[in-house]
């Protein structure tokens, strides 16, 4: 793995597409996504001047978190339990991936505990997929002022993953989707939204066309997931 090249092509690439799309290259926020990958990867990624990280799990990120340098602000992009959610509001700046109101609830409540105030991105399921998780879009508008009226919560946007496919353009009807449904959040709630997260390793260039503001890059960065061993 050649890290600096990646980052590299995934910059050049990311500008390309701002280009097309007449925006800002720092309008894009590249997202480390290190499931897997250990705290020195991790420095590794940091020297070369990346600063927000994304975990999927609670645990893992509980572990390797300490372990890797201070300065870096991490998310988490995984299905909470509402049972961890007391370690992820210790552990991170942003939760990406709230999908009901009772974990919104619960966040604000483990939040509140901390004396602290947790921005949040809620994850929306736009295909129906049953093996993933997010709120169906009418179920999301239905909710979304009594998420808004936690007090220790900050909706800062919406986050999805379109089912896979290994053709980009496909991804892009759900990734516009997404950016009208944040327009009819912020109409709902007479507020602007400023994020939308979406896009990985095979598709962040559609997204950002789209108007991503993040994007989650695991693999095109890191190379492919290491696998864990198991007892």
């Amino acid at each position: 793995m050649d890290l600096a090249a990646n980052l590299e092509t995934i910059r050049l690439r990311i500008k390309a597409a701002c280009d097309r799309s007449d925006r800002e290259p720092n309008s894009v926020t590249l997202l480390a996504v290190t499931k897997t990958q250990p705290p020195e990867i991790v420095s590794a990624a940091a020297e070369h001047g990346l600063l927000v990280f994304g975990e999927n799990k609670v645990q893992e990120a509980k572990a390797k978190i300490p372990l890797c340098p201070g300065k870096l602000r991490w998310h988490f992009i995984g299905h909470l339990q509402s049972n961890k959610c007391r370690d992820a509001v210790h552990l991170f700046q942003m939760i990406q991936s709230v999908d009901s109101l009772s974990l919104a609830q619960e966040i604000n409540k483990r939040a509140d505990e901390a004396a602290k105030t947790m921005p949040v991105l809620l994850e929306v399921n736009l295909a129906g997929e049953a093996s993933k998780f997010g709120y169906p879009p009418k179920a999301l508008l239905a909710d979304l002022n009594r998420i808004n009226a936690l007090p220790r919560i900050e909706v800062h946007g919406l986050m999805t993953v379109p089912p896979w496919s290994p053709d980009a353009e496909n991804s892009r009807p759900h990734f516009r989707r997404l950016r009208e449904l944040k327009e009819e959040c912020e109409q709902t709630l007479g507020a602007p939204l400023p994020h939308l997260s979406m896009g990985m390793s095979g598709d962040f260039e559609v997204a950002i066309e789209e108007g991503a503001t993040m994007v989650r890059i695991g693999t095109a960065l890191f190379g492919p997931r290491r696998m864990t061993k198991t007892p």
